[in-house]
């Protein structure tokens, strides 16, 4: 195993590189592992498995759509509460000393050296691996569709969210807009949101970095957690993407 910053493990765990498929898949939170020697930020193991660690059910989610549309899925090992690898590393709110109204201890006043060390061993080197992934595709003149993969919550500040999935966007995006007809031209009729409950802004750093930064097309996929709950709602999800993903992409003629 390549090991990153203070031998930590490679953040960027990483399925089918190098395939033929027009997707790139990107988990930016599909990991919760804490480096051992931030001592699990203080946190109990109950809440780095709540949401605030991580986006339940997106990694079993690329792993099978990885196998079902053979693309590659790069996603990240490490707990958003270490680094949010979707946000500007300088930002404040990358390293949260509070989430949802949880404390994280070990996250309060840290250093520059600290903080350094985190952007070090795990927001660059995915980043990093990304965009070798990119420049690999762009070298053998592949299309490229980014597809990031996130999940949230049901119930946030007391509000029951409603939407089973979310797209989310930045301006032009005709994947995008693709993406939400075919969502909600689904024989049952799912609750799709248009930039609801969250909407691509300023704080997104993986879409704008990586995808229009490069004139790319893309979709910000945002999944309600209680249908990624287990192992029967990811292959759900899976199947119902299986089909939406490459429908979106001939709607787009691409």
């Amino acid at each position: 195993m390549r090991t990153g910053y203070m031998g930590w493990a490679d953040p960027a765990l990483v399925a089918n590189s190098g395939t033929s498929s027009p997707f790139l898949l990107l988990g930016d939170h599909a990991g919760r592992e804490v480096p051992p020697e931030l001592a699990q930020l203080g946190l109990m193991e109950a809440d780095l498995a709540r949401h605030i660690g991580w986006d339940i059910g997106v990694f079993g989610l690329g792993q099978r759509l990885a196998r079902t549309l053979d693309a590659t899925f790069i996603s990240q090992r490490f707990s958003r509460l270490v680094i949010d690898s979707n946000r500007d590393p300088m930002r404040a709110d990358a390293v949260p000393e509070i989430s949802d109204g949880t404390t994280v201890p070990g996250n309060l006043a840290i250093d520059e050296h600290e903080r350094s060390a985190r952007v070090a061993g795990i927001f660059t080197p995915y980043h990093n691996r990304i965009a070798a992934e990119l420049d690999a595709r762009a070298a053998r003149g592949m299309p490229t569709i980014v597809v990031a993969l996130h999940s949230f919550t049901p119930v946030m500040q007391g509000f029951q969210r409603p939407w089973q999935f979310s797209v989310l966007h930045l301006g032009g995006s005709a994947f995008s807009d693709a993406m939400l007809a075919q969502l909600r031209a689904e024989a049952d009729r799912p609750q799709v949101g248009d930039n609801e409950p969250y909407k691509m802004d300023g704080v997104d750093f993986t879409v704008p970095y990586h995808a229009i930064r490069r004139g790319l097309d893309y979709v910000e996929l945002e999944v309600r957690q209680d249908l990624l709950a287990d192992a029967a709602g990811q292959k759900a999800v899976a199947e119902r993407l299986t089909r939406v993903l490459p429908a979106a992409l001939g709607e787009c003629g691409y």
